[in-house]
């Protein structure tokens, strides 16, 4: 699906096949001398077909195309290298253009592994998920020379609009977002989504990831924005989707602490699986093995929050990590 929300600025849906997030919205901001497309969706032949396919019928000049990944997520810029102008810049935030080198995107997974184990993930599961985890593998190619560091306050004026870069750490490191200030536009990527709630996990270079989405959250909620424009699905209230937001990461802070409290000694895998998911399967082992992951690495962002406000003690006990009530 391809429309015009404002002049020169498009929407483009790219399908994320058997993905429950089912579409990126992908934006085109179109100039003369120079255009910038925001995210880029999966390295997967779909993906290229929906995209590409929508860049020829606006009749992009790929030379004059640059790219603007609002975060390093695969879905996000899996195709950025493929898409990009032969010169051009790929533009990621400063805390996530760290993970733009091969050496540090596997140094990433390998702590991640390690992580997990810790916090009491199967061996086998981890093992199965370096296959088929589409965050692992439909990322795009690294080591290219034209990644660029965008930082907040960075402005670009393309078609007639004058957009800044915002910093939204949180759900990524180095999560960045547009603001169009003439306009009131945001483009909130998945720092704020309306039908669904961004991961938050955690991050090796990111101490208290859900801390920091929050103070993003606060910071946000400042700007007169008139209307967003996300990363996934359709739009909403923009403030009372941020109070929302503020709201159920309240409510899951405190039954994160609730469970730690009723049962105390309990591993990051056994904790999420006692806590409540908007998931369609009838128990924990019910779950699919990567929604299993993401679930774990929410429930530890949560049990990072928690351990820097001394409401819960992690401790290591034969191997893993496990959580006990502050006293």
């Amino acid at each position: 699906m391809l429309e015009e929300l404002l002049p020169n600025i498009y929407r483009i849906q790219v399908p994320l096949p058997n993905n429950p997030l089912r579409m990126l919205n992908s934006y085109l901001i179109r100039g003369k001398d120079r255009s910038l497309l925001v995210d880029t969706g999966f390295r997967q032949p779909e993906c290229r077909e929906a995209l590409f396919g929508a860049l020829s019928k606006l009749q992009v000049n790929r030379d004059t195309l640059d790219v603007f990944g609002t975060h390093i997520h695969s879905d996000h810029i899996g195709l950025a290298p493929e898409v990009v102008g032969h010169g051009r810049k790929i533009y990621l935030g400063a805390g996530d253009f760290h993970w733009a080198a091969s050496d540090e995107s596997n140094l990433y997974w390998n702590i991640m592994d390690e992580r997990f184990l810790l916090e009491g993930f199967p061996q086998e599961d981890l093992a199965y998920l370096v296959h088929t985890n589409p965050a692992r593998n439909y990322g795009p190619e690294l080591d290219l020379p034209n990644y660029t560091i965008a930082r907040g306050g960075d402005c670009f004026d393309i078609g007639g609009h004058h957009l800044e870069v915002v910093d939204a750490p949180g759900h990524t490191p180095g999560m960045v977002c547009l603001w169009m200030e003439e306009d009131g536009v945001m483009f909130t990527a998945d720092h704020i989504l309306y039908d669904i709630t961004p991961n938050i996990t955690m991050w090796p270079n990111m101490q208290n990831s859900l801390g920091t989405y929050l103070e993003s959250l606060q910071r946000f909620r400042t700007y007169p924005v008139k209307q967003s424009l996300p990363g996934h699905r359709e739009e909403g209230n923009y403030v009372g989707r941020i109070d929302e937001l503020l709201s159920h990461h309240e409510h899951r802070v405190s039954e994160t602490e609730s469970i730690v409290t009723a049962r105390p000694g309990m591993t990051t895998y056994e904790i999420a699986g006692k806590m409540t998911w908007a998931i369609k399967a009838k128990n924990w082992a019910e779950f699919p093995v990567i929604q299993k992951w993401f679930a774990v690495g929410e429930a530890l962002a949560h049990l990072d929050y928690l351990c820097e406000q001394r409401r819960v003690v992690r401790i290591e006990d034969r191997g893993v990590h496990r959580y006990l009530p502050f006293s």
